[in-house]
C-alpha cells in the first residue's frame, strides 16, 4: 500500500485500516488512526506511521476523539512468523516490562542490536518505545476506569518512576494524568482498593475488533469446551457470558467477556469517496471486565483475552481470500466474521488436548493439581494447573511427558514462539500425533495458516487455512472435536463454470466437503 491508497482510506474513513497504519497532521500536531471522524485534512498536511510508537516518537501526540491507541491490533504479526513478528507478539505479552529489551533479545535468538534494527527498520521505533506505548494505553485505561492513587497506577502500568509517567502521559496525551482522568466525564465506576488490587467490579473494558465479529459462533465453541471450575459461561444463547480465571505473572486474575457485541456508529465519508467494500465495516467492541489481584497484570490479560476471541484478525482479508473460493465462498457468505479461536493460557491448552477425552476429564485434572481461588468466583474456583505441578509418576504419560517438555523449555508455547520448532518439539513427544500437533498450533500459537492433516488444501486458502477449517468445521456441525484435522478426501477442484458453481452450492454439506474429525474429544 502506497501513501496515496492510504490517503484515499483517510478521505473514506475506512476502519478496515485501523492498526494497520496511522496518520499525522502536521498543522495540528496530532496523530489518528484512518477511520477518525474529525475534518479529514489536506494531502500535503498528513504523513504516515506505521505504528503509534513512530508517530509519537515523531512528535505527535494522540487525538482525543478517536482515540488511536485503543483500535485492534493489527492482523499481519499473527500471520508473520518472522523476528519482527514474533517481537510483536512477545511485546504485546508484556516481556519487555517483565524481562527488557535483553530478555526479548534472548527469547528471539538474536541480539538486542538487531533487534532494535529490525524493528525500526519496518515500524519506525525500536521495542523500547513500542512497549512505551502499550504503557501509556494501559495508563490511560488505569486512569479513566479506577480510582487507583496516581502514584500506585504508574507502577501498575509498568513506569519505572513517577516522573517518567506523567513526561510520557503529557507528551503522548497533551494531558496530565489529572486531567484525563477528570475529562472521562463520570465518577470511576467502582473505585479500586488499595495496594494495587482491582476493584470488585473489575476493570471495565471495550475490547476492539475489525469488522463484523459472528460472536454466537465463538461463545458456542468456548462453552462447549468449558473445563468446570476454570470456565463457566452464564446467560442463554445471545446473551451469554464467558468467565475463566487466569494465570498471570504477577498474581491471578478473572475474566469476563459477553457475548452481546458493541457496534461503532457508523461515519458519513466525504461523498464520492467511500468504497463500496467498507461500507458497514466499522466494527465494534466485547464488553470485558478484569478482575485481577494485581493490577501490573493487566495489559497481559488483555492480550490474552483478544488472543482467546480472535480480536485482532482482519476479517476482510480473510473474506476476499476463501470468499473467492467456490466451496467456501457460501460458507463465508453466510458467516461473516468468523473467527478462529486462539488460547488465554498456550500451556493449559496444550494438556487439555493432549489429555483428550470431555471437559470433566480436565476438570479432574484442576481439582487434583490446580491452585484453588482465594475465595470461589461463582462456579470459578481453581487456577489450572502449571506444567510443573503435573510430571509426577501418577499423571497420564502422555501428558507428563509434555509438562516436562513444558518446565524444561524443551517445548515453548509463548506468545511469540517460534511456531515451526514448537510444532517439530511437539511431534516429537510421545502421544503427540501431527494433527494434535496441528490444533495446539492453530489454537495454543494463535496460527491463523494451519491447514487439514491427512488432506488435501488449496494453495488459494492461504495465509487463512485456520479460518477455511472452522468454516468447513461450522457448516459440518461436527467441530474440532480433538484437533484431529482430517479430511477424508480432496476438496473438490475450483471451476469457472456457473452450473458447476451452482450445484456445489446446492450440494449437502457433507457432498461439498468431505470433512472428518476424528471423535475423542477435545476441551
Amino acid at each position: 500500500m502506497d501513501d496515496e491508497t492510504r490517503y484515499e482510506a483517510v478521505c473514506s474513513r475506512d476502519a478496515r485500516f485501523d492498526g494497520e497504519f496511522f496518520f499525522a497532521v502536521v498543522t495540528t500536531g496530532i496523530y489518528c488512526r484512518p477511520s477518525c471522524p474529525a475534518v479529514t485534512p489536506k494531502r500535503g498536511n498528513v504523513r504516515f506511521y506505521p505504528s503509534a510508537a513512530a508517530a509519537q516518537g515523531a512528535g505527535f501526540r494522540a487525538c482525543r476523539r478517536c482515540r488511536p491507541d485503543a483500535v485492534p491490533g493489527s492482523a499481519e504479526w499473527n500471520v508473520r512468523a518472522d523476528l519482527v513478528g514474533r517481537a510483536m507478539r512477545f511485546i504485546g505479552d508484556g516481556v519487555i516490562d517483565r524481562e527488557g529489551v535483553g530478555g526479548l533479545a534472548r527469547r528471539l535468538g538474536y541480539s538486542a542490536r538487531q533487534v532494535q534494527r529490525q524493528l525500526t527498520a519496518e515500524l519506525g521505533a525500536g521495542p523500547v518505545a513500542l512497549a512505551r506505548a502499550r504503557r501509556a494505553h494501559t495508563a490511560r485505561l488505569l486512569l479513566q476506569t479506577t480510582g487507583l492513587p496516581v502514584t500506585d497506577l504508574a507502577f501498575a502500568a509498568g513506569f519505572a518512576s513517577i516522573r517518567q509517567f506523567n513526561d510520557t502521559m503529557r507528551e503522548i496525551y497533551a494531558s496530565t494524568p489529572s486531567e484525563l482522568r477528570a475529562a472521562a466525564g463520570k465518577g470511576v465506576p467502582g473505585g479500586a482498593r488499595a495496594g494495587g488490587q482491582a476493584a470488585p467490579g473489575g476493570v471495565p473494558l471495550r475490547l476492539a475488533h475489525r469488522g463484523p465479529y459472528a460472536a454466537a459462533e465463538i461463545f458456542d465453541f468456548l462453552q462447549a469446551r468449558a473445563v468446570p471450575g476454570v470456565e463457566e459461561v452464564r446467560g442463554g444463547r445471545g446473551a451469554r457470558t464467558y468467565r475463566r480465571t487466569l494465570r498471570l505473572a504477577h498474581g491471578s486474575g478473572v475474566a469476563e467477556a459477553d457475548e452481546h457485541t458493541g457496534a461503532r456508529q457508523p461515519r458519513r465519508p466525504r461523498a464520492g469517496r467511500v468504497c463500496p467494500a467498507a461500507r458497514g465495516a466499522d466494527g465494534g467492541w466485547l464488553e470485558c471486565r478484569l478482575h485481577l489481584t494485581d493490577l501490573r497484570d493487566l495489559s497481559t490479560a488483555v492480550q490474552r483475552m483478544r488472543r482467546l476471541f480472535d480480536l485482532d484478525a482482519d476479517p476482510f482479508a480473510v473474506a476476499e481470500r476463501l470468499g473467492a473460493d467456490p466451496l467456501l465462498g457460501p460458507l463465508v457468505a453466510a458467516r461473516p466474521g468468523l473467527r478462529s479461536p486462539g488460547a488465554a493460557d498456550p500451556e493449559e491448552l496444550a494438556v487439555r488436548i493432549v489429555l483428550g477425552g470431555p471437559p470433566e476429564r480436565a476438570a479432574e485434572l484442576v481439582r487434583a493439581y490446580g491452585k484453588p481461588l482465594d475465595a470461589a468466583d461463582g462456579a470459578l474456583t481453581h487456577l489450572f494447573p502449571e506444567p510443573a505441578a503435573l510430571t509426577g509418576a501418577d499423571v497420564p504419560g502422555a501428558v507428563r511427558a509434555l509438562c516436562v517438555a513444558l518446565a524444561d523449555g524443551t517445548v515453548t508455547l509463548d506468545a511469540g514462539a517460534d511456531r515451526e520448532a514448537a510444532g517439530r518439539a511437539l511431534r516429537a513427544l510421545p502421544g503427540v500425533d501431527p494433527a494434535v500437533a496441528a490444533y495446539i498450533r492453530m489454537r495454543a500459537l494463535g496460527d491463523p495458516d494451519v491447514g487439514p492433516v491427512g488432506g488435501v488444501a488449496r494453495d488459494a486458502w492461504r495465509p487463512w487455512r485456520s479460518y477455511a477449517l472452522h468454516h468447513l468445521w461450522q457448516e459440518s456441525g461436527t467441530g474440532p472435536q480433538a484437533g484431529q484435522l482430517t479430511m477424508t478426501a480432496p476438496v473438490q477442484a475450483p471451476t469457472t463454470s456457473r452450473q458447476a458453481r451452482s450445484s456445489v452450492s446446492t450440494a449437502s454439506p457433507m457432498d461439498r466437503m468431505a470433512v472428518r474429525v476424528a471423535a475423542h474429544a477435545s476441551p
